[in-house]
């Protein structure tokens, strides 16, 4: 028998309406509830792709015994975190608080009737066993919370007190800094701490992609011919193509790698992940001229429309897990690739040069299975038709679960990416401008922005400050590669509600009503929504009035302190920080001219170039307040915007 989140739109809900634990959604219903029957509350929060949400569900949630527990002493609170990012945020603020260390899913927080929380876990086995020595079990823990509660343990009522007092929202800042360049010479001082220097990255396992840090230093080596910035974006951005987190068949990224290598993946792949990292392989093309970074682009382009959109609305996330396992989509027993290899025709001596060039063994890299995998610095022509028998193999099985759950901020991101990429190839811009407009459509709705909602449903939960932020900057992309100024003037309006809803003197909300959580500056799994705002403001500053750039600067003045001494968590507000200093430069022109010339002006070096469709005819290379030269001929652009930098 089905549980109430049998009547839930959220594919993660959706996932849990059959455990036999009596869940609710987070609803008013259920808070009564417990306040009424004194009984704590379990909130369990996750998402559809998560592998250990899976695992704690199989080893946990569907225990019968368990269940019976919990169903008598405890209301038990499923969310998804994709959904619902501001409770997500709110609860990994009390896990960071109860833990020093930044938390995970699925996350686990034991609260008083009242929901006040007083204990808070991420996964948790079924018992405390010797596989997780460290780990208190779910079957302990919950035995102890209900004893105590029931009996009003005064402490736990106390310490729950305590936590809540803590989680109010800091105060401003007690000093500012002065904004200077040099802070991008303490950024590489630590970046250099972090830097692994065997394979690229910054850190060791589990290894994730850092986009706003590679984003960044191709900034600083665009600025001030930084070698050894780009030397550290091209040798990491060389090793995560080798196969394994990249996926070499379909293409597109895989959220993480669980070794050094960048080989074993965490199999999910995430649509903010391949968006920004399409997005960071097509500037450095523009920035290195190498080739294969346009490929990986395009590929990584191509995944997501292949696999992950409907529509023209693209989905949240694939599975991490497969039918057989997790990974089994994604991997290959040496057997079936010679075989696949045989029946199309190659040589015995090709067969056994394109196992070992692609790391096929018997025993396999990955629990015996084979990861795909190609570390030579030049493809060989087989290259593209293995990969296209490869392709077919995976054709014959089920692909991972998807969440087909649409979410503003994550859709805007990609576009932002394909509009990137359509000024090489214009074929993006159109699917680009198609997914834009489905999304405005889908997602604003009689002047009000939306945050998520599974796909053809009527979405419910209102913007959060990340939706208005992506949706402004994908926008401002729109209105350069369109010219279409409705865009620009809905990213002025997106732009007007975030200051009114979520801005308070050089400080940002993420949400308010009924969480009310500071947005942070730190890039975590994707860039800091503060950091995309100043990136709107300042767009908006240079195209169409200046008191945008005053906003900005008090958002930069606010965070200026943190900033300066440690640049390495928040890439991406320095990346804005140097923009703000040292200025925009905005080609204007007509529109026919600004597309004709688009690769041109794409391959600008200076890092913060804007163009903005006009009725001159040729060329005009302009600042904030004032404009430098004109030019009939692109080819000049680089050298008058070169010669204007002081």
């Amino acid at each position: 028998m089905a549980n109430r989140l049998e009547y839930e739109d959220s594919p993660y809900l959706q996932q849990h309406k059959n455990n036999p634990i009596d869940w609710y959604p987070w609803c008013d219903e259920a808070f009564k509830k417990a306040e009424d029957e004194h009984k704590p509350i379990f909130i369990s929060i996750g998402y559809s792709s998560c592998h250990w949400c899976h695992v704690m569900e199989k080893e946990v949630f569907e225990n019968e015994d368990v269940a019976k527990f919990v169903n008598k002493h405890f209301v038990c609170i499923k969310v998804d975190r994709e959904e619902r990012p501001d409770i997500d945020k709110h609860y990994q603020e009390v896990y960071q608080l109860l833990n020093r260390r930044a938390g995970g899913w699925p996350t686990s927080i034991f609260a008083t009737p009242q929901n006040k929380p007083f204990f808070a876990g991420t996964y948790m086995p079924l018992h405390n066993k010797e596989a997780h020595v460290n780990m208190m079990g779910f079957t302990e823990i919950t035995k102890i919370i209900a004893e105590k509660i029931e009996q009003k343990d005064e402490q736990i009522f106390k310490n729950a007190d305590e936590i809540v007092s803590f989680l109010r929202p800091a105060a401003h800042p007690t000093e500012a800094t002065k904004l200077t360049e040099d802070f991008h010479k303490n950024f590489m001082v630590q970046v250099e701490r972090n830097y692994e220097k065997a394979y690229g990255g910054f850190s060791t396992s589990p290894k994730f992609p850092h986009t706003s840090t590679l984003d960044t230093l191709l900034s600083i080596y665009a600025l001030y011919d930084d070698q050894e910035a780009k030397k550290k974006v091209t040798f990491t951005l060389d090793s995560m193509i080798k196969g394994g987190l990249y996926d070499l068949v379909d293409g597109g990224f895989c959220r993480y790698s669980t070794d050094e290598k960048w080989l074993v993946p965490h199999f999910e792949k995430m649509t903010y992940d391949n968006a920004l990292l399409c997005e960071l392989y097509t500037k450095a093309y523009l920035t290195c001229k190498d080739e294969k970074y346009l490929h990986v682009a395009k590929k990584t382009a191509d995944f997501m429309l292949n696999f992950m959109q409907e529509d023209d609305l693209f989905y949240s996330a694939s599975d991490a897990d497969s039918q057989d396992g997790e990974g089994t989509y994604f991997t290959f027993t040496k057997e079936e690739v010679e075989t696949a290899l045989i029946i199309n025709a190659y040589e015995d001596d090709e067969i056994a040069q394109i196992l070992r060039l692609l790391h096929v063994s018997e025993n396999g890299n990955f629990e015996g299975r084979n990861i795909i995998r190609f570390e030579e610095s030049t493809k060989p022509q087989w290259c593209e038709n293995v990969m296209h028998i490869l392709r077919s193999i995976r054709e014959k099985r089920e692909y991972p679960f998807i969440d087909k759950k649409v979410q503003t901020s994550w859709n805007a991101m990609i576009i932002k990416a394909l509009f990137t990429l359509g000024q090489i190839d214009s074929r993006y811009t159109a699917m680009a401008k198609k997914s834009l407009d489905s999304l405005l459509k889908s997602m604003f709705i009689n002047g009000t922005l939306y945050h998520s909602v599974l796909i053809h449903k009527t979405p419910k939960v209102k913007a959060f400050l990340e939706d208005y932020a992506f949706m402004g900057v994908a926008l401002i992309s729109a209105y350069e590669q369109t010219g279409d100024e409705l865009y620009l003037i809905t990213a002025q309006r997106f732009a007007n509600n975030a200051l009114e809803e979520f801005y308070d003197n050089g400080r940002w909300f993420f949400s308010k009503g009924e969480f009310t959580t500071q947005a942070e500056i730190s890039d975590n799994t994707y860039p800091s929504t503060v950091s995309v705002m100043i990136d709107l403001l300042l767009s908006l500053g240079a195209l169409i009035e200046e008191k945008y750039r005053t906003f900005a600067f008090k958002t930069l003045e606010y965070n200026s302190y943190d900033l300066g001494r440690k640049p390495i968590y928040a890439p991406y507000m320095l990346d804005m920080t140097l923009r703000y200093l040292k200025g925009e430069r905005i080609i204007k022109s007509e529109l026919g001219n600004l597309n004709a010339h688009a690769q041109i002006i794409a391959h600008v070096s200076y890092p913060y170039v804007l163009k903005q469709p006009s009725s001159n005819s040729d060329f005009l290379v302009c600042g904030t307040n004032s404009c430098f030269a004109n030019t009939e001929d692109a080819n000049q652009i680089e050298e008058i915007i070169n010669n204007s930098i002081i």
